[in-house]
């Protein structure tokens, strides 16, 4: 087999390595459902989830009758986090062909990595509970380095670069928080457009857009040549 283009493939979470939809809904509902609210549909939610859980409680309560005072928006919040924890797993899965990619990748010798704006505990149990721990040389969340550190800002992917020894690197994502971190800390960054994207393909000004997870190699293999 040729030698792969890239040592080090670094992956978000929600929306692109894993359809983590489902979960964050019921999480989101069950806060509103403490205020009172109606529920938000699922696929309304997906318009939501990126930038994190703060926002997302935040465009739900828009979306259902207008924000609230700080401290019960706190008290929401803090409800969302701990329902979302104790089921942070149970209609979480891959994305189609999202198995066999990260098969591939290993086979490779590809060093895969885990960089998303989620708590890193939450990350760090969703694969525990997926059995998918082993697959991943770091899993970097939007806490490990502090506040103010997440993307788009470079820091987490530098951290990414930096346990992982060197290399030449590319990421894998699904929002400008995705395009924008990669494109600061210098690595190209492929789009999965089944993801939970904040803009259209055009707009996320990534290096490529992909359709299905079949087509990631190929896409690596071409931005590496």
């Amino acid at each position: 087999m040729t030698s792969f283009p890239f040592e080090i493939v670094g992956f978000d979470l929600d929306g692109t390595l894993l359809d983590s939809l489902g979960d964050l809904a019921h999480a989101v509902n069950h806060a509103l459902s403490l205020e009172g609210r109606s529920p938000v549909p699922v696929e309304e939610v997906r318009g939501f989830v990126s930038g994190g859980a703060r926002k997302m409680l935040a465009n739900a309560m828009l979306a259902t009758g207008g924000a609230v005072d700080d401290a019960r928006f706190e008290e929401l919040h803090d409800a969302l986090l701990a329902y979302y924890e104790a089921n942070i797993a149970v209609e979480t899965r891959h994305f189609p062909g999202g198995e066999a990619m990260l098969d591939e990748l290993a086979a490779r010798g590809v060093r895969i990595a885990v960089v998303t704006n989620k708590l890193e505990r939450f990350a760090v149990k969703i694969f525990a509970e997926l059995g998918l721990s082993d697959r991943f040389y770091t899993v970097i969340g939007g806490d490990t380095l502090g506040p103010g550190r997440a993307k788009p800002r470079p820091d987490l992917i530098e951290l990414m670069l930096e346990r992982g020894g060197g290399g030449r690197a590319a990421y894998v994502g699904d929002t400008t928080y995705d395009t924008r971190a990669a494109a600061a800390a210098g690595l190209p960054c492929i789009v999965v457009g089944f993801g939970f994207n904040d803009f259209s393909a055009e707009e996320l000004n990534a290096a490529t857009v992909i359709g299905h997870f079949d087509e990631l190699i190929p896409a690596l293999e071409r931005l590496g040549a």
